[in-house]
This record gives C-alpha cells, sequence and structure tokens, in this order.
C-alpha cells in the first residue's frame, strides 16, 4: 500500500477496509480471493479511482447484462464487441459494482481489473500485499487418506 498511496495524507478509512480484510482472511475458510478483490477495490476508491461500473462511458446507458464492455484507462467502460484481457459482461460488472463474486469467473473478472487499475499505481513493481496476506491464511493441506481396513 506504501507505494500507491500519497507520503504524509491520512488514510484512515482506507485501513478500516484493511483490517476488514485481514479479518476477513483469517477466519476464511475457502479462498482469500474475494476478500483480497473486495479490499484492491476499497482501495481504488480511497485513490480517488471512481469507476461507474453500472453505466456504459460511451452512451450513460445501464450496462446490460448479455453485453460486452471493454475497460479503458480514465474513460471507463465502453460496449464493445471485441473480446479480450480488457473485456467484462454487464453481469460481471454488476457484480464488481456490489463486491460480490458469486463466481470463479467473477472472481477473475475482478482480479484482471483491479490488476489493471492498480498498474498505473504500482510503477511496475508487483503487488506485495498477496505475500502480506498469506501470513494470515494458513495453507490448506490435504486430508489424511482415511485406514478403510478397520
Amino acid at each position: 500500500m506504501a507505494r500507491v498511496l500519497e507520503q504524509e495524507t491520512r488514510f484512515s478509512e482506507l485501513f478500516f477496509d484493511y483490517l476488514h480484510c485481514i479479518q476477513a482472511l483469517a477466519g476464511a475458510t475457502g479462498t482469500p480471493e474475494p476478500a483480497l478483490r473486495r479490499f484492491e477495490l476499497a482501495l481504488l476508491g480511497h485513490l480517488g479511482y471512481g469507476v461507474d461500473f453500472l453505466h456504459c462511458a460511451g452512451s450513460g446507458a445501464s450496462v446490460d447484462d448479455t453485453m460486452t464492455y471493454t475497460y479503458r484507462e480514465e474513460k471507463g467502460f465502453i460496449a464493445s464487441v471485441v473480446i479480450g484481457n480488457s473485456s467484462f459482461t454487464g453481469r460481471q460488472l454488476r457484480a464488481l459494482a456490489e463486491r460480490e463474486f458469486p463466481d470463479a469467473d467473477t472472481l477473475r473478472a475482478a482480479k484482471r481489473f483491479t490488476r489493471m487499475a492498480l498498474k498505473p499505481y504500482l510503477q511496475g513493481k508487483p503487488l506485495k500485499s498477496r505475500e502480506l496476506f498469506r501470513q494470515f491464511v494458513p495453507k490448506k493441506t490435504p486430508p489424511e487418506p482415511s485406514d478403510s481396513s478397520q
């Protein structure tokens, strides 16, 4: 976080989001991905990176769950027939707006978006939060095979 925040600036709400993320990770029984994505989206908001996930930047119309939108830095999401790494469905955009990730596809879309949006702030360096958060999420070990001969 230190790399993307201005020095000497107070971000008390961000640190509450950070605390909530760490608490969610510490209590997580499944994948840490939803907590990480929520924190990254909150971080973007605190950086002033306000993205309208619910409206097409080109037309102003509400996103349609069945349409595809391409993300354009500093513009937003624009309806598109081209599908690529910067493309998202309207359904995915609604999920991002609500900070809800009902399936693996939506989680992957959230990760793609946060990586794209944070990239200019990171100046080509990797995000270190994953390393830090691994400290709070115990590595899952496979269950011991049961002895069925008894």
